[in-house]
């Protein structure tokens, strides 16, 4: 949503996914980021292609679900799922790329089955996906707290770590961190929490510039020299001062 502007309804491209994949976990490689892999984006093949561009990106784990490819925001009605062939294959194909490729990169298996089926036949398509070797269970769209802790009273007795997704404003309850370590939850995303802070303080920003026709008034806001920080200045001018220390030392009084 953020890179293209649009609803999260499954518009975004695999690579335009990856090429942001790519420059998020540039800004601070130490850090783990985990993305959204869809549905694959296709058939294995597609599947392949999409593990080998999210490798390449530089990310730590990324989920994988069993919506169909024309997919939606899973805390959206009227989602549909394939079948558990069709999903198991998915994780495979993820599974067989990362091993060609010598990756730790970490495949959470995600269903959206809990909203469409039950909840038994979404446990059953996680641990088909794990049995398949994804690394981590992660059941969308969890209703109750009580579901929560049965997911985990499920997969931690067979060491699987589980993931879940805190959506602020959506039918899934507020866990906190506290709560999540005492179920057993092992993950948790807040989902789009930088998105929705940034465009809170963009709507206000532009609002009242247009109200009172100046924005000086603003002392809190990050100036450009902070912003640039954040994006690596200090270590991009201490490379670009090594590279022409070193020229001089190569060539000396070689001249321009």
């Amino acid at each position: 949503m953020s890179r293209i502007g649009m609803a999260d309804l499954g518009i975004a491209t695999m690579n335009e996914m990856a090429d942001t994949a790519a420059m998020i976990s540039q800004l601070d490689p130490s850090v783990p980021v985990i993305a959204d892999a869809d549905a694959g984006y296709g058939a294995p093949l597609k599947v392949a292609r999409t593990v080998r561009a999210y490798i390449r990106s530089g990310l730590a784990g990324f989920h994988l679900e069993d919506q169909v490819v024309n997919k939606k925001c899973g805390h959206l009605a009227g989602k549909q799922l394939v079948d558990v062939r069709e999903y198991i294959s998915r994780i495979r194909a993820a599974v067989k790329v990362r091993k060609e490729l010598g990756s730790d990169i970490v495949i959470i298996a995600r269903t959206d089955a809990l909203a469409v089926t039950n909840f038994d036949d979404a446990i059953g398509r996680l641990r088909a996906a794990v049995n398949a070797g994804a690394d981590v269970a992660f059941l969308e769209a969890i209703s109750t707290k009580e579901e929560a802790k049965k997911v985990c009273d499920i997969f931690n007795p067979m060491g699987v770590p589980v993931m879940y997704g805190m959506v602020q404003g959506s039918h899934s309850p507020h866990i906190t961190v506290s709560e999540a370590k005492e179920m057993g939850i092992s993950i948790i995303v807040y989902a789009a929490l930088c998105l929705r802070s940034a465009v809170k303080g963009i709507e206000t920003a532009l609002a009242t510039l247009k109200e009172q026709g100046d924005c000086e008034h603003d002392s809190d806001a990050p100036s450009p020299k902070y912003m640039f920080e954040k994006c690596g200045l200090k270590e991009l001018q201490e490379f670009d001062d090594e590279i022409k220390a070193e020229v001089d030392e190569l060539l000396g009084d070689i001249g321009p």
